[in-house]
């Protein structure tokens, strides 16, 4: 008989839209052959109870509840269902707001949805948020401040591209950012990532809106990503695969009751 060999995490993608694979069973098979660690975003909540249902039977695999600020113009009245659902979710995303100039019509309704969500977020506490900021980042970091008032919910700035002083007021209000392959590969974004504590640094793949080599990237483009990062940085490879499962790890606290605004006080298992 072969033991039972339990897979470790290596690795984690904190932002991937599993369910627009078309061989989603086969991307969350790779998560759990590889222990890669992810995080299913929705952009609706009506795709969520299927996310669940599709990733039920994974150890490495979980799903955020969300409603895309792209969407929100078609589905912003399903904002009664999102709270209906909440109570199930750990994690929430993908949120946030978009004022690129084909969304920018639907921004007032954007930013009341947001509100919304948050407030509900914060009620409930105890959850990680992962925040589309596209063109936007002042106004997410605003609603931020003024919704999240307990300090137990923990925001995450996904494909961040924000200025130097809009990350340094994310890092003060205890936000994260996700980093993708096309951010490590990207001029613009190389000084912002430098700059960042490598306790708030975190890795996604966006699969499969990030293309690699024409393709659409997949959770098992991590350890690639990660030694981009690396070489961009100037870090150890292996020392900052390590430093990011810490980062992973920390944001379990908010749904274990901790009520500290600091994310350094964290304990606990993302994906228990």
């Amino acid at each position: 008989m072969v033991a039972d060999r339990r897979i470790e995490r290596r690795w984690v993608d904190l932002h991937c839209h599993v369910d627009l694979y078309p061989d989603h069973p086969g991307v969350i098979a790779d998560c759990d052959r590889l222990g890669i660690a992810t995080l299913a975003i929705t952009t609706t909540p009506r795709a969520f109870e299927r996310n669940v249902q599709l990733a039920a039977g994974s150890p490495f695999v979980k799903v955020a509840l969300g409603l895309h600020p792209q969407l929100v113009a078609s589905r912003s009245n399903e904002i009664g269902l999102f709270e209906g659902l909440l109570a199930q979710a750990r994690f929430v995303g993908e949120i946030g707001l978009d004022a690129g100039s084909q969304f920018y019509a639907s921004f007032p309704e954007q930013q009341r949805v947001f509100e919304r969500i948050l407030r509900a977020c914060d009620e409930q506490g105890g959850k990680v948020l992962s925040i589309h900021s596209v063109r936007s980042v002042s106004k997410v970091l605003g609603h931020l401040e003024r919704s999240l008032r307990s300090g137990s919910c923990v925001p995450v700035l996904h494909w961040f591209t924000g200025t130097p002083s809009e990350a340094r007021r994310a890092l003060a209000m205890g936000c994260y950012f996700s980093i993708n392959s096309e951010m490590v590969s990207s001029p613009k974004s190389a000084t912002l990532i430098r700059s960042l504590p490598l306790d708030r640094v975190l890795t996604e793949t966006d699969g499969p809106f990030v293309q690699i080599g024409g393709r659409p990237s997949r959770p098992t483009d991590i350890p690639s990503t990660v030694v981009g990062l690396s070489e961009l940085i100037g870090a150890d490879s292996q020392m900052l695969e390590r430093r990011i499962l810490e980062n992973y790890g920390s944001l379990t606290a908010p749904a274990a009751g901790h009520r500290s605004r600091n994310p350094r006080t964290m304990e606990g298992d993302l994906f228990g």
